[in-house]
């Protein structure tokens, strides 16, 4: 690394203290985190983690301040490796012989660990429906159904605490080894899901391994699931496509996919944790498979900041964000219904852009497969 590249990455880990601090400024007991739970049944968490925000209290203080819960992904570690504060440690790792993939390994389970220490408390108080932390399978597994379920296996074992969740994306090898780790009791973050088809798949792979379980007597209460589905990278993919039509009716579409999209996921959540299909099983204790709604910051400077937040605010769903994310909806978020407010205006949103040319399937599927590459580099360079 360069001395300006060092630089660099030291002033981003200043700007991510600087915004730890500006959320624990502006929360309170009334603030708008508590709010979103208190009031709409929504758990706030962060998409943020490294060795500082453990080790500062600062995690401790989001916690009290709102936070219900932690997410991590392979970019997320190597920006924090990045900022020099694991460098002492690497450097004894390496003194001791560990390659570059364990001390990442050391390295994630850590501070994953401490994380859900951290959110113990809100684990214990809501008897087991929140208070996790996420871990993420190698991306380089996507594509193997079998080596995925493995690691999960090993990083469930590892890690050992009950309100830790295995992060499987929803590829074509990964539902199947959400069902199978699912059955075998482990609780499952599924990750990059982009389209309303593959959600649905994903939530019959939960119930599948949930049936599974029960045919063996476990305590279904006990196991965990969040199906995570990607929001503003379906807005800046599809509004690409928009503007370089360049027509008045695709320039008035901008900015209408991602919400309508996961507002669509959310009805057919409503249909399928909400009909025959689950009732036996919640009967017998299950949970249902929560939404999370992923990457809600705002891209675009054109859109409000906190757009993606406050358009997918309803029950029974987690929506993870950046710092700055909490920062500005701390300061001017609007707390109120809407995730199951004007489906019908997102149903008629899809087929409007459709109508331009633009699949929605074809989209979707390109974002998976880019998020699977973008972890695996952000990975690769992390282990390299």
């Amino acid at each position: 690394m360069t001395g300006a590249e060092q630089d660099r990455h030291e002033d981003r880990a200043v700007d991510q203290d600087r915004e730890a601090e500006r959320v624990t400024q502006r929360a309170g007991e009334s603030n708008a985190l508590h709010r979103l739970f208190r009031e709409q049944e929504q758990s706030p968490w962060i998409d943020f983690i490294d060795r500082e925000l453990l080790e500062s209290g600062k995690l401790e203080q989001m916690v009290a301040d709102g936070i219900r819960g932690l997410t991590s992904n392979p970019t997320i570690f190597a920006k924090a490796v990045a900022t020099g504060q694991y460098d002492e440690l690497i450097r004894r790792e390496i003194g001791e012989g560990n390659d570059a993939g364990q001390i990442y390994q050391r390295i994630a389970v850590t501070d994953v660990g401490g994380a859900a220490d951290v959110l113990r408390r809100v684990y214990d108080a809501s008897n087991g429906t929140d208070g996790f932390a996420s871990i993420e399978v190698e991306p380089d597994l996507a594509s193997d159904t079998d080596a995925t379920l493995a690691r999960a296996r090993e990083l469930w074992a590892r890690l050992d605490r009950p309100n830790i969740f295995i992060k499987i994306p929803a590829t074509e090898a990964g539902i199947p080894a959400v069902e199978g780790a699912i059955g075998a009791g482990i609780n499952v973050n599924v990750t990059l899901m982009f389209s309303v088809e593959v959600y649905e798949r994903v939530a019959r792979a939960y119930i599948a391994g949930l049936r599974a379980l029960h045919a063996r007597g476990a305590d279904l209460s006990r196991v965990a699931s969040v199906a995570s589905f990607f929001v503003s990278r379906v807005d800046t993919k599809v509004d690409k496509q928009l503007d370089d039509l360049g027509t008045p009716e695709a320039l008035g579409a901008r900015g209408r996919a991602a919400i309508a999209n996961a507002k669509l996921a959310y009805e057919s959540y409503q249909r399928i944790f909400g009909g025959d299909e689950f009732a036996d099983l919640r009967a017998a204790g299950a949970q249902v498979q929560r939404c999370l709604w992923a990457s809600t910051s705002t891209k675009n400077p054109e859109f409000r900041d906190v757009l993606y937040v406050e358009e997918l605010i309803g029950p029974e769903t987690v929506d993870t964000m950046p710092l700055e994310t909490i920062t500005a909806f701390l300061d001017h978020g609007d707390v109120r219904r809407t995730l199951d407010r004007d489906v019908s205006d997102a149903h008629q949103a899809i087929r409007e852009i459709e109508a331009q040319g633009i699949s929605m399937q074809q989209v979707t599927d390109e974002l998976i497969a880019e998020g699977v590459a973008s972890f695996a580099k952000s990975f690769d360079e992390l282990i390299e």
